[in-house]
């Protein structure tokens, strides 16, 4: 569903992603971990087109995207989530996965219409706001909202595009213990059908819902396997969980 063929992109004498092959089947749960600084983000960024790429290739499918704008990556339904939220403040939940499906569907435009005219949508946007427990704050501005509710509105936001892949930049970063549980619970629900890469610090987050673990460092794939796999593997523990760990 998705692939990289020796991606990399430096800055300077930094190489921030050094030939990066990665595969990602459909339905895929896939995590990507590593240190800070070892490349996570500039990887999910390449992947989105908001940089480009020094060498190497992007796929989707069989198509080549690396040369596709992320808006147009987005129209093929590659969709992201970032590490600080980036949602509408003036606006209420529902009004803002309402935009989100008005331009999937080519219709922003018709934005400014009196909502009785869009029910096919708002029965749309409700539903996918039952699917994440959101339905409660349907009618609330988003900037009113617990930081951990704004990240599952961002969630939504994304599913509201239909993806089939959606890289989720961590998740969980910056959300009090007491609600990081809800976003986890939000991330099992995912339908299926959608293929998930997703950067995260919490290990305990990482070893619950990841199928599969790449180890990221110095901008190189360093190993990838289970979690058990990856979980027992002493470099890793080495590099990224500790080297006390490793003793």
């Amino acid at each position: 569903m998705l692939r990289t063929d020796n991606l990399s992109r430096s800055f300077g004498e930094l190489r921030a992603v050094d030939g990066v092959s990665l595969s990602l089947p459909p339905g895929a749960r896939h995590a990507l971990i590593g240190p800070n600084g070892a490349g996570k983000t500039t990887l999910i960024d390449l992947l989105t087109g908001v940089i480009e790429p020094t060498a190497g290739d992007v796929f989707l499918g069989d198509e080549r995207i690396t040369a596709l704008t992320t808006h147009e990556r987005v129209k093929r339904g590659l969709t992201r989530t970032f590490q600080v939220t980036n949602l509408f403040p003036g606006l209420t939940v529902l009004e803002s996965v309402l935009l989100a499906i008005h331009e999937r569907n080519g219709a922003g435009k018709s934005w400014l219409e009196p909502f009785e005219k869009r029910t096919q949508d708002i029965e749309e946007a409700r539903a996918l706001l039952a699917t994440l427990h959101l339905e409660r704050d349907a009618d609330r501005r988003t900037a009113t909202l617990a930081y951990g509710r704004q990240r599952v509105v961002e969630i939504a936001l994304a599913l509201a595009t239909q993806p089939k892949i959606l890289l989720l930049d961590e998740p969980a970063a910056g959300i009090p213990s007491a609600e990081s549980a809800e976003v986890l619970q939000v991330v099992d629900r995912l339908p299926d059908d959608v293929t998930v890469l997703f950067i995260e610090h919490d290990m305990g987050l990482v070893f619950r819902f990841a199928e599969r673990v790449t180890v990221l460092v110095n901008g190189r794939i360093l190993t990838e396997g289970t979690p058990e796999e990856i979980a027992r593997d002493e470099r890793v523990k080495a590099v990224y969980l500790g080297l006390e760990e490793a003793a």
